[in-house]
């Protein structure tokens, strides 16, 4: 922790500085590029049944988009206005009427037929819902009812066999923490969050590595830092205000160096339409792009830490921090010993990166004083993701980069507020302020007044695979409890995972909108809960952004749903039906009881209880976390974690797929059309060289498969790595293995090898064995 606050705001510089225009045209007429004037005109329109509630929405709440932690129209980084497309978009599900009744009534086969999109555009789950076995339509219900149906299936199961899980949309710590608590008030630790799919990876790694699970530093630190490296992330897409970050660094002579597979237009150039100079001719952001492998992380830093030992071996002090390693870091020899074992063929290979480029990036940060490591789901959603940010850790210790300003390691998210799910204890690994270890458990009982369950819970993912057991087995899951989610367009293999929620007794989905998930049978019933928003949620809630800062967002006047309720409220009204007894153990009659009780629990966020109006916030652990080199582990150091490289088992003549974001908020789709490169939802990103070798042309049919699923689709010409394609997410997961996690912190893996052929060469095979023998060339990957 730090002593150091974040000291606020600053200005952006006047003064144009034509040199890092992007095109001299004014607003980039004629290249592909987002239109925000015309977005946000739509987005106007879409709203001008509500504006007067969307513009209060919008000056008074804290973005319920990304984790940048925008409150109003302003954030601690920049002075000025913030406001993206991606918040814009998010918008309308917060002032949208209720779904008509018309389309509640529609048989379930008509609603299967739409997309989640359409589903989300039917308007506000209006009033409690059930569907039972051979029912052909969702029926009204009483609340009364419906909780009364659950707690009565959660009375009659061992806790073991029943599970909650919770998404990210909107939802504050008060939720969060509220639902962790319920879950251990009831009797189970099968708790979950979103997080496990997208940054469970980082907060694991980094608790092995410097103690804490994240963010070591703000954006502030990037305007002025002398290197600020993007890994597997392509923030500009995913949290678009951080393009003003990029642009501040910029002007302070920071360089942007992008590490992907695809040279991602939107890192590239951008226009930033809240700067009038950026808005015109656009800005040019990554001054150096390493196209790695998907999956040759780890293989290309082990080449960079190979030369710095090798430039170390010839001029001592040339490349590691020594003063900083010998008072603060744990493991340097082995973690010598381990890099320099790869001899450079190999990293080579691996990675994709020649050993003269990986000279280039190695000598720039030997170079440089400062740095911030900024990565995302290019590195954790791998089967070896936490080993992928524990490398990032170590490059960052061996140079000092961290504890100071303008140096550290950035976990960059995209869910608002889902960094404070953990902490609030929504997980199956940690409660409120620390692990599941004895004295950690101990602490909060004695707070929460009753025991906590000792058994290790769940992940979502085998939650999902164990309402496949038998019957009689103790973990034979029952009834899931479902905040948000859409496990069909969010998991792998969405076939399986159909199968899965189909066998589960009963679910309950506690939501805002339908989704296709929504719309799977169960063997007894599908319960459907209308929720509030962040923004309709009783006293306020609070959210943690990616920099540590936790936001007040106050209750704001406007149209409400009738019948939805605030999140935890449900909670603490279900678990008092289940254990009516000991209800006064789990009992809030207001938000603020639950700050209150948060600052004892997290100790880390001894100041949630202060913030009670609009703009209130503060920062947990200061302005760096480790200032001044010393990390909160048991010695005090930071630990060099030694790694092996991935097994990648691709064969000659096979691609490795991974799978990106295009227009579109995680999982919700918002355009069929990618802005920043014109690819289709189901266009398949190539190398323009692969296609030619295969005979494909742009714009042919494809075939991508592998033992686990086929996708058809279009070939797009990209800048992507040989031997690399990249699907859609979600539409591309028809191909990544379900039961495939990280040993560490079990996020899937969302990489796997495939084989490419054009459509009309796959089905003129006359042999109907042709593509099981293809997929037996496929080396099976590692379970």
């Amino acid at each position: 922790m730090g002593e150091t606050k974040h000291s606020g705001p600053v200005k952006l510089p006047l003064k144009p500085e034509p040199k890092l225009w992007a095109s001299k045209v004014p607003f980039g007429l004629g290249k592909v590029k987002p239109h925000h004037i015309r977005d946000m005109l739509k987005v106007a329109w879409d709203n001008k049944d509500n504006l007067p509630y969307a513009k209060r929405i919008l000056t008074q709440g804290v973005c319920d988009g990304c984790a940048l932690g925008v409150s109003g129209l302003r954030d601690q980084t920049l002075r000025g206005v913030h406001l993206c497309t991606t918040r814009l978009n998010v918008l309308r599900l917060n002032t949208m009427p209720e779904i008509k009744e018309a389309d509640l009534r529609r048989d379930i086969e008509d609603l299967r037929k739409l997309s989640s999109t359409e589903l989300r555009k039917l308007g506000r789950i209006p009033y409690p819902l059930i569907r039972e076995p051979g029912e052909g339509r969702f029926r009204r219900i009483t609340w009364d009812n419906a909780m009364e149906k659950i707690a009565d299936k959660m009375k009659r199961l061992n806790p073991k066999r029943f599970a909650f899980y919770t998404t990210s949309r909107g939802i504050t710590n008060e939720v969060y923490y509220t639902l962790g608590k319920v879950a251990r008030f009831l009797g189970t630790n099968n708790i979950d969050n979103a997080s496990r799919i997208c940054h469970s990876p980082s907060k694991t790694a980094l608790n092995r590595s410097v103690g804490v699970g994240a963010s070591t530093c703000n954006y502030k630190d990037w305007i002025g830092t002398d290197v600020l490296l993007f890994w597997g992330s392509v923030a500009a897409n995913n949290q678009p205000v951080s393009t003003k970050y990029m642009y501040a660094a910029k002007r302070k002579g920071t360089k942007i160096i992008m590490i992907n597979p695809y040279h991602e237009p939107a890192m590239d150039e951008y226009w930033v339409p809240s700067i009038p100079e950026s808005a015109l001719f656009g800005t040019k952001l990554a001054d150096d792009v390493y196209q790695v492998n998907i999956g040759g992380d780890i293989a290309f830093m082990h080449g960079i830490m190979k030369h710095w030992f090798e430039m170390e071996l010839e001029n001592p002090g040339s490349a590691l921090n020594h003063t900083f390693i010998k008072e603060h870091v744990n493991g340097l020899e082995d973690l010598q010993e381990k890099v320099m074992q790869y001899n450079w063929e190999q990293l080579e290979s691996t990675s994709g990166i020649s050993k003269e480029r990986m000279l280039e990036l190695a000598r720039l940060l030997a170079n440089s004083e400062s740095a911030v490591f900024v990565w995302s789901m290019g590195l954790t959603q791998h089967r070896f993701g936490t080993d992928n940010i524990s490398q990032v850790a170590n490059l960052a210790l061996l140079r000092g980069f961290l504890g100071r300003e303008h140096c550290g390691l950035m976990p960059i998210r995209g869910h608002s507020g889902v960094q404070g799910s953990g902490e609030m204890g929504a997980d199956p690994f940690v409660l409120p302020g620390g692990g599941m270890d004895s004295e950690n458990r101990q602490r909060v009982e004695n707070i929460w007044d009753f025991e906590i369950p000792k058994w290790q819970g769940d992940i979502v993912g085998v939650s999902l695979e164990n309402a496949l057991l038998p019957d009689e087995h103790e973990r034979k899951l029952s009834l899931y409890y479902l905040s948000g989610g859409n496990f069909l367009e969010t998991m792998p293999n969405p076939d399986f995972v159909q199968h899965c929620l189909e066998n589960i007794d009963l679910r309950v989905h506690q939501d805002i909108i339908l989704n296709s998930s929504t719309l799977v049978d169960a063997k007894e019933a599908v319960i459907v809960l209308p929720a509030m928003t962040r923004y309709e949620q009783i006293g306020g809630g609070t959210s943690t952004s990616t920099e540590r800062m936790v936001y007040f967002s106050p209750e704001i006047k406007g149209p409400r749903i009738e019948e939805a309720r605030c999140e935890w409220e449900i909670y603490i009204d279900l678990a008092q039906r289940v254990k009516p007894d000991e209800s006064d153990k789990i009992r809030f009659e207001h938000a603020q009881e639950i700050r209150d009780e948060i600052a004892l629990a997290a100790p880390n966020y001894n100041g949630i209880q202060h913030l009670k109006i609009r703009g209130d916030l503060f920062q947990w652990g200061g302005a760096w976390l480790c200032e001044d080199g010393v990390c909160p582990t048991a010695d005090g150091k930071g630990n060099l974690i030694t790694v092996e490289i991935p097994e990648l088992r691709k064969t000659e003549g096979q691609f490795y797929v991974t799978t990106r974001r295009g227009k579109q908020f995680n999982s919700m789709i918002y355009d069929e059309r990618d802005p920043f490169n014109a690819a289709d939802r189901d266009d398949v990103l190539m190398n323009e060289e692969d296609a030619q070798e295969l005979g494909i042309a742009e714009g042919n049919p494809i075939v991508v498969y592998n033992q686990y699923g086929m996708y058809k689709g279009l070939a797009k010409f990209v800048p992507v790595r040989k031997g690399n394609i990249e699907l859609h997410w979600p539409e591309g997961n028809v191909v990544i293995p379900q039961g495939v996690y990280e040993d560490f912190a079990g996020i899937p893996e969302y990489n796997t090898a495939v084989i490419v052929e054009k459509a009309d060469s796959f089905y003129a095979q006359k042999d109907t064995k042709y593509a099981e023998k293809r997929v037996e060339e496929l080396e099976l990957e590692p379970s």
